[in-house]
């Protein structure tokens, strides 16, 4: 096979090549045709942009239930009646016409039935009677339309590749396209004469059960959705069309006297594995003979099309799998030992198995249900056991920390310390994380870790600030296994993952597995042999196959939960409400479909009004002062950071130095100030400011401006971030914060851009921010109270920097000005709480003062974990 080095990618020679609509390659540089030959100014079905931002506005930004629909309508008809005009549409049904008339994005639901035809009992359970429909939309179109999309032409891999750092040339894995997996695909497709020169296109595949309401009855729906593997992790986790819903599958249901029957269980798994290939079979022609497509660029390439990853919590791992629960779906580890060493599942050894084994024997001997077959054995290339993807969701998140680790230390404290000591225990261990500081982006526990029902969002908030909360009260192995499982998560939850953090990967897990037996000698477990706890050795060789499993989270699929799912169901009637939800689906489709046709063509620049405006401009002179307020701020997107303050200053707040000394009780501020301006003006003076006196420096003692906070933008593509990766998050100085308490948030400042990390930073507490302007240059600053930090290492049992409070050598605090340039972003510290108790009516805005060592919490998210490690 022939393969050629770009830069640092390798990529296959002779796949994904253009071609005309007929399939016959085309020269190399050949330019493709317009991907659409409407006109700028054809809004169709709507009569020009306002309509179209009015159907958005209220079928997807606003959700107006259709009686508010009539009724804004209507106030909006009575001030246009004067002036002999009307609002864009007549009312809810226009409007929804309007929308069902969108030319583009239109893939039909459709449906067929199921029953049960096996043999019968003399007397039929009413399963046995009952007809079960499931409806779909073709993935077939779907996939096609994601593959012509344009809103996705800088985000998307046409060939599979494989990508080496500049840095010594390391094997590095970030999105699909990248790992192994899709590399060996195309081995296939490339070497047959047939596909040779075509474009290899993974679907995506995931499922899961969902509840729309705890509150009624029948409220139960189970989706099937679909991606591709060309596209960006960013993209499939913005969602953007990316991850559409392409079927709910059905829920068999029956009586409690009949619901253990095993013919019951079988039929109810028999019925996904058919659905599913029933609904996934128009794509098995492309599989093996390439067709023609139009992608987001513009260029028709040949297709080939193959099942890629399947995403899936544990429960639904085991019906895809066919296996016995308790077992692994990846490897034939037993049941009661899984973590020992044990080959790979494979569908040739699965079925040799069948061939020679009686079903009890498959049952208790490897797992494996020997009377069902995977959907995937109906089509070429697929393979269940290896398609499993890793569930960053529940096998880490909600199965190992919070069903796992946390009740094992609640375990451990109940059977060392006894009931009522445990309790006392456990009611510090949600003091300390009531007593958490506010951080950006951190969800508070007011009451600590004690409510019922955890959500996803609710244990990775808790993984956070855990730690420090538990030390002291538990052994060290205790901490110890925790951060190993923590160093586990955040590593494998990069956005980029290379051998080296492979090997850090490794380590990690290697300690957590090591520590994590004090727990079975102090005999809080009898076995570790728990499926999702054991996924965790397969997430090497899976980053390997599909590249960073951030892209293949079930989070993904628990996100869209809410947008094709639970908001639909809330938006119908509750009177057969699957049937409203199918259509309001395919609405939000066609308006997706709609917007990224009307952008493609430029007719989405700027706002609404400002287009109305510049339309009025052309026909008459008329100037408007203020229009040239609405803009668009995309801001930077290649920087590392950039600091800014807040754009309103504080009018109750100091107006002179000497008024903000008073105010912070800094009587020695105009000072520092001085000490300031003569830096920032004699940058290549070796002299250090403080040892200047302050009458050589420059004075000021005019107008500033005091901010109660500040924004810092940088690139944080591993956290919640834009597409481009841009994170933005605002750091407070605020004596009220929302009228209630004050917060001063603390600071990562860059103090030797030459060191990396945090051995070229060091930790401040924000006091406040402020401006002023001195000899026509206005300098953003901040003043701050420095922290040493403590040792040159992080700590060997948290893994986590230490730092305390600064002091001159009077015993005075620490406190400077600086420009905000130098800010980094916002950090996190969380006490060193050690194993006293701490008081009862400790609030968590009086934490920074109360104690005198904490750590730097390189969990508070992903970045932080980058660089304060």
């Amino acid at each position: 096979m022939t393969r050629f080095a770009y830069g640092i990618f390798t990529y296959f020679k002779f796949l994904a090549r253009p071609c005309d609509a007929h399939g016959m390659f085309l020269p190399p540089g050949s330019v493709p045709e317009p991907l659409s030959e409407k006109t700028p100014d054809d809004w169709t079905p709507f009569r020009n942009r306002t309509e179209f931002e009015t159907a958005e506005f209220f079928f997807i930004e606003n959700q107006t239930p259709a009686t508010q629909i009539n009724r804004l309508l209507d106030l909006w008809a009575s001030t246009l009646t004067k002036h002999n005009d009307r609002p864009p549409f007549a009312d809810y049904r226009d409007l929804y016409k309007t929308i069902d008339n969108i030319p583009v994005g239109d893939v039909k639901w459709q449906s067929f039935s199921a029953q049960y035809t096996g043999a019968r009992p003399d007397v039929a359970p009413p399963w046995m009677d009952q007809t079960f429909d499931v409806w779909y939309r073709d993935p077939h179109q779907v996939v096609r339309n994601m593959l012509g999309n344009p809103d996705y032409v800088q985000e998307f891999d046409y060939r599979p590749y494989r990508e080496f750092s500049t840095d010594g040339d390391v094997r590095q894995w970030k999105d699909f396209m990248s790992g192994d997996w899709a590399w060996n695909q195309a081995d296939l497709i490339a070497t047959d004469p047939e596909t040779h020169g075509s474009t290899f296109v993974p679907v995506v595949l995931g499922s899961d059960k969902t509840t729309v309401s705890v509150a009624t009855g029948n409220n139960e729906y189970y989706p099937l959705y679909a991606s591709i593997g060309n596209v960006h992790n960013n993209v499939r986790r913005a969602h953007r069309e990316a991850l559409a819903i392409v079927g709910f599958l059905a829920i068999p249901k029956t009586t409690k006297e009949h619901a253990s029957d095993p013919k019951f269980r079988k039929f109810r798994r028999q019925l996904f594995q058919s659905s599913l290939a029933k609904i996934l079979e128009r794509l098995r022609p492309g599989m093996t003979k390439p067709e023609v497509v139009r992608f987001g660029d513009g260029h028709f390439r040949r297709v080939v099309y193959g099942l890629g990853p399947y995403i899936a919590d544990y429960e639904e791992q085991v019906l895809l799998a066919c296996i016995v629960r308790g077992w692994c779906a990846r490897c034939l580890g037993p049941r009661t030992n899984l973590d020992e060493p044990a080959s790979e599942r494979c569908r040739e050894h699965t079925e040799a198995l069948v061939e020679e084994a009686t079903l009890g024997d498959l049952w208790d001997e490897y797992g494996i249900v020997g009377d069902l077959v995977p959907f995937t054995n109906d089509f070429p290339r697929a393979d269940i056991h290896e398609l499993i993807a890793p569930d960053l969701l529940h096998q880490l998140i909600k199965g190992t920390f919070k069903d796992h680790i946390v009740d094992w230390v609640e375990k451990y404290l109940h059977q060392t310390h006894g009931k009522t000591a445990a309790k006392r225990i456990m009611d510090d261990i949600d003091r300390r994380i009531a007593a958490t500081p506010s951080f950006a982006g951190l969800r508070r526990f007011p009451q600590g870790r004690g409510f019922k029902q955890w959500t996803g969002d609710d244990s990775k908030a808790l993984m956070k600030v855990y730690l420090p909360a538990i030390e002291g009260h538990v052994p060290i192995e205790v901490v110890q296994t925790f951060r190993a499982f923590l160093e586990f998560c955040y590593l494998v939850r990069r956005n980029i993952i290379t051998e080296k953090t492979l090997d850090k990967i490794q380590d990690a897990l290697d300690r957590f597995h090591r520590y994590r037996e004090i727990f079975k000698t102090t005999e809080v477990v009898e076995t570790f042999s728990l499926p999702r706890q054991h996924s965790l050795q397969h997430y090497i060789h899976l980053i390997r196959l599909f590249g960073a499993p951030n892209g293949l989270c079930s989070s993904i699929t628990e996100s869209k939960h809410i947008k094709a799912v639970k908001e639909p169901w809330r938006r119908s009637s509750r009177y057969k409400a699957l049937g409203q939800m199918l259509v309001t689906n395919q609405r939000l489709d066609k308006l997706a479909a709609a917007r990224t046709d009307f952008t493609t063509r430029g007719m989405l620049d700027g706002t609404c009004l400002s287009a109305a405006i510049n339309a009025l401009g052309e026909f008459n002179n008329t100037t408007f002062d203020d229009v040239g307020d609405v803009e668009i701020d995309t801001g930077p997107t290649v920087i590392q950071a950039h600091v800014e303050l807040a754009k309103t200053p504080q009018r109750n707040r100091a107006r002179t130095v000497s008024a903000l000394a008073l105010e912070l009780s800094i009587p020695l501020l105009p000072n520092m100030l001085s000490r300031f301006l003569f830096a920032q003006l004699n940058p290549n003076d070796p002299r250090d400011p403080l040892q200047i006196p302050p009458a050589d420096c420059p004075q000021y003692d005019e107008r500033i401006s005091v901010f109660n906070s500040a924004c810092s933008r940088f690139f944080a593509p591993s956290d919640l971030s834009g597409i481009g990766g841009m994170r933005r998050e605002h750091i407070r100085a605020c004596p009220a914060w929302r009228k209630e308490h004050p917060r001063y948030d603390c600071i990562f400042v860059n103090t030797n851009p030459d060191l990396e990390g945090m051995r070229g930073m060091d930790v401040a507490r924000v006091l406040t921010f402020f401006s002023f302007t001195y000899r026509a240059e206005t300098y953003p600053c901040a003043v701050v109270r420095w922290f040493d930090t403590l040792g040159e290492l992080p700590d060997d049992d948290t893994g986590m920097w230490m730092v305390q409070p600064a002091h001159h050598a009077n015993n005075a605090p620490h406190i400077a000005i600086i420009h905000v340039d130098s800010i980094y972003r916002a950090a996190h510290l969380i006490p060193v709480y050690g194993s006293r108790f701490i008081p009862p009516n400790l609030q968590h805005y009086q934490t920074y003062d109360s104690f005198r060592r904490f750590y730097i919490n390189k969990y508070a998210d992903h970045h932080s974990f980058e660089i304060a490690s």
